[in-house]
């Protein structure tokens, strides 16, 4: 069992409530890029494509059959997608490896933020071929849709890669935090067992108290009768 908020996570192992699940940013976010994609490939499948002079299907998109297939690619790997991080936010809290999580974690940060590039591209690339279009009558409303939502795509793949960035960096501290708590700092010295007792009496004056030692028995004696037969010597 892992610790409680690992990459964001939940305590692996913990019983599943439905209601908090779909209450999660990342799954909201899941369900809007979801919802964005099945709209965009969905107008640009319906009527996207006519019939012209010669009878040859084009794209309304300046006859550009790139755009059409590129903004329905785009879409039909969103919505694959974003039904896959659905499920794996639903077993990302059974994931009971910190290296699982963090590979999930970074697939759904790489992923999320290319996919905001891609709707980028693809929405200055839908209405760049719109503005050189011919007028028609004809699906105009879905291919406007289709270039709005693919601006308001990127927001949302956006945020799902920030959010995954957070985890990833929640984790990543926590994974170099101490698994210990400093003591607390102490300024005094060391402090003596308090029944100990020095067995030779110790010192009676403090160190480097600044008077000289007090000579031991007999010293003091032989100094001075040294001193005397030096003088009498001379």
């Amino acid at each position: 069992m892992m610790e409680e908020g690992v990459y964001g996570g939940g305590k692996a192992g913990a019983p599943f409530d439905p209601l908090t699940f779909i209450q999660r940013p990342q799954v909201i976010l899941r369900a809007v890029t979801w919802l964005f994609s099945v709209i965009i490939f969905g107008c640009i499948s319906s009527q996207g494509w006519i019939l012209n002079k010669e009878g040859k299907e084009v794209c309304l998109y300046n006859e550009d059959s790139n755009a059409c297939n590129y903004g329905v690619g785009i879409s039909v790997i969103a919505f694959l997608a974003s039904i896959g991080f659905i499920a794996g936010e639903y077993f990302f809290e059974q994931m009971s490896s910190v290296k699982t999580r963090k590979r999930y974690v970074m697939a759904d940060m790489g992923f999320s933020a290319f996919w905001s590039f891609l709707y980028f591209v693809g929405f200055c690339y839908l209405t760049n071929q719109w503005s050189k279009s011919k007028e028609t009558n004809y699906g105009v409303n879905n291919m406007q849709a289709a270039i709005a939502f693919s601006f308001f795509a990127i927001f949302p793949w956006a945020a799902a890669a920030y959010l995954a960035f957070l985890r990833y960096k929640q984790g990543s501290d926590q994974a170099f935090a101490p698994s210990y708590e400093a003591e607390p700092n102490t300024t005094g010295g060391y402090n003596s067992y308090p029944d100990a007792t020095d067995p030779d009496g110790g010192y009676s004056q403090p160190p480097f108290s600044g008077q000289p030692p007090q000579p031991q028995s007999g010293t003091g004696n032989a100094t001075v009768d040294f001193g005397y037969q030096s003088q009498s010597q001379a």
